[in-house]
């Protein structure tokens, strides 16, 4: 494939507002509402190994179709018509589980309401991966950082307005399909936001450049790559360790009333701290490298994640998610840049920005045995099973900063030293 020679480059808040609507979406579907929903179906005993279940479920898609949806964009030159069915298909699946949340209960309603997240899933992952291509395909690699703070900010605004909209709910008492529309209502107006202001990139076929285009085996002998994608894995292995069972936590741990408004207003004091360095680190970026600032992140990131075990109350917890909530989002700030800058060819941005987006979505598995070790140690005693989790996180975050050490420096704005 060839790009055209002069695309239009977006605004970055038009670009970035998919990944608003989309992050909106999946604070409050996994932290606030598929929690509390899995309790309603099957009860409080096994909650943690459903909701593994659930997870891992929708891990799958996750980890399956972008790279399969990526190389066919690709292959036809096209970008967003695949946006656009898979965010239909996505709406679907919002639809179902907001009926099954509504009306139903018991193992039958939990069954319909995981047909329904896997529509989601399906829908969301397929437009996720031909949009994941338009930061390296329209962004020159001088501005990566500044796009992908942009798009950091917009992601922890979505979160940020996702956690007052849970809040809002549980306070009002609100019917359970309200949350489902205005899910699907924030995502629709954002998805139509970009596709109006972001252009087709009309890739035009060429058949020098596609056999020119790296195997998977070539994509990932590229060191750039090879590390990018290890480290991701390993935030995201930490990230999601923690953050299905947060409602948990606060009412087992933190002894809160209403565990689903507690975890909300942890979940707005993260996003809120994020808001503040996820602009400045992806600038930041530009100047002087991604690899510092993913140093800085990931190390107030493990630290924080260990003292949450310690908080005496919860006052203390929502200062320590603050702190965290810097460093998340200062890691969120490099992030697209950073897989953007390892891509090894513009033949096949949508395919290789998928398998990237794998390295995120995959460790979404670890929800299931995360599950089970949890119920497993708390069944122990003294919050044995909060202390595991937490843990494997603070040391997923650790080795991850370890190894970003390993990325090469081989594209940085001019001017910036290498760092090791």
């Amino acid at each position: 494939m060839t790009l055209p020679s002069s695309p239009r480059l977006p605004s970055p808040w038009t670009l970035s507002a998919f990944w608003f609507g989309t992050a909106f979406m999946w604070l409050l579907l996994l932290l606030i509402l598929m929690p509390a929903e899995v309790v309603h179906f099957v009860g409080d005993a096994d909650k943690g190994k459903y909701l593994g279940l659930l997870g891992g479920i929708g891990a799958i898609v996750a980890l399956v179709l972008p790279p399969i949806v990526g190389n066919y964009s690709d292959r036809i030159g096209k970008r967003l018509p695949l946006i656009r069915l898979g965010v239909v298909v996505n709406l679907v699946g919002l639809a179902v589980m907001g009926y099954a949340a509504a009306a139903l209960g018991g193992l039958t309603g939990f069954w319909v309401y995981v047909t329904g997240f896997l529509l989601v899933q399906f829908g969301n992952n397929y437009a996720t991966a031909p949009y994941s291509a338009l930061v390296p395909e329209l962004v020159p690699t001088e501005q990566r950082g500044r796009y992908s703070g942009v798009m950091g900010m917009l992601q922890a605004g979505g979160q940020l307005l996702g956690g007052v909209g849970a809040l809002v709910i549980g306070l009002l008492k609100l019917p359970d399909a309200l949350s489902y529309v205005l899910i699907a209502a924030v995502l629709l107006i954002s998805a139509v936001i970009t596709l109006r202001g972001v252009p087709e990139t009309q890739l035009k076929p060429n058949p020098e450049a596609r056999a020119q285009r790296p195997s998977i085996a070539q994509l990932f002998a590229h060191q750039p790559f090879l590390w990018v994608f290890v480290t991701r894995g390993l935030f995201a292995l930490g990230q999601y360790s923690v953050q299905p069972f947060l409602q948990f936590y606060a009412g087992d741990v933190l002894k809160q009333a209403n565990p689903g408004t507690a975890t909300s207003i942890l979940l707005m004091a993260i996003i809120a701290a994020s808001i503040v360095t996820a602009l400045i680190g992806g600038r930041v970026s530009d100047r002087i490298g991604r690899k510092p600032v993913i140093y800085l992140a990931g190390t107030v990131m493990a630290v924080m994640a260990i003292a949450l075990l310690f908080a005496p109350n919860f006052y203390v917890a929502v200062g320590i998610a603050l702190v965290f909530g810097l460093g998340f989002g200062a890691f969120s700030s490099v992030d697209w840049a950073l897989g953007s800058d390892a891509m090894p060819s513009s033949s096949s941005y949508a395919r290789d920005m998928g398998i990237w987006h794998v390295a995120f979505v995959g460790p979404q598995l670890i929800e299931t045995p995360q599950g089970a070790l949890l119920d497993w140690g708390n069944h122990q005693g003294g919050n044995l099973g909060y202390s595991l989790v937490f843990g494997i996180a603070a040391a997923c975050f650790v080795l991850g900063v370890l190894l970003v050490r390993n990325v090469p420096e081989t594209v940085r704005p001019a001017g910036a030293k290498a760092v090791t």
